[in-house]
């Protein structure tokens, strides 16, 4: 299950009773995997872009740096996510500064159903990540382990304003793992895996 089809899944309720979710987002990092073009259903209204999301800072002091630029790359890919799911539509975000085709592909997909049924998000998911691994290789690897609190994400009805009611069976916080690639200098989320575990 991905991170993007578990937001998916708790937020947009007709397309959760057609496929089978994993999520969001995210982001989405698959949260987030898009379909590789740009939506031009994008709202100018640059108010409703959500804020970053903020990342507690590790209490140890002796997070080296590559482990920094994974989580940065990471937050980066969800604040993207977020702000996609903000509009329904993938247009004018940097989704894909951090965050690979194939992870997009599945976000792409689910702000499609988003728009076919009207549907919009509205405050943020708050995001505990740390770094469980780091590897070396011709292509360095890294996975982040986050549980995502989606309390004060909110999907609503675009039109009316008014919450969408959703399954009371889903997660409100989910563990979520997110693997990253190292090219060249750049760190990029490469998948996103919700867990049908809460945290």
């Amino acid at each position: 299950m991905t991170a993007t089809q578990r937001l998916s899944s708790g937020l947009t309720s007709t397309a959760v009773r057609t496929r089978k979710h994993a999520t969001a987002l995210l982001l989405a990092g698959s949260l987030l995997a898009l379909a590789g073009c740009s939506d031009s259903n994008s709202d100018s209204d640059s108010s409703s872009k959500p804020s970053p999301t903020a990342v507690s800072p590790s209490p140890s002091s002796t997070v080296d740096a590559e482990e920094a630029a994974v989580l940065a790359a990471y937050t980066s890919s969800w604040d993207a996510h977020t702000e996609a799911y903000s509009k329904a539509s993938s247009a004018g975000t940097d989704l894909r500064k951090n965050t690979t085709f194939e992870a997009l592909a599945d976000i792409e997909n689910n702000l499609s159903a988003m728009r076919k049924a009207g549907q919009v998000t509205t405050g943020k998911p708050a995001l505990h990540p740390k770094v469980v691994r780091v590897t070396e290789a011709k292509i360095p690897t890294a996975t982040v382990t986050d549980c995502v609190d989606t309390t004060k994400w909110t999907l609503i009805d675009k039109a009316s304003k008014k919450r969408v009611p959703l399954p009371t069976s889903r997660l409100i916080k989910y563990v979520s793992t997110a693997s990253l690639e190292k090219w060249g200098t750049k760190w990029m989320v490469t998948k996103l895996t919700a867990q049908d575990q809460a945290c």
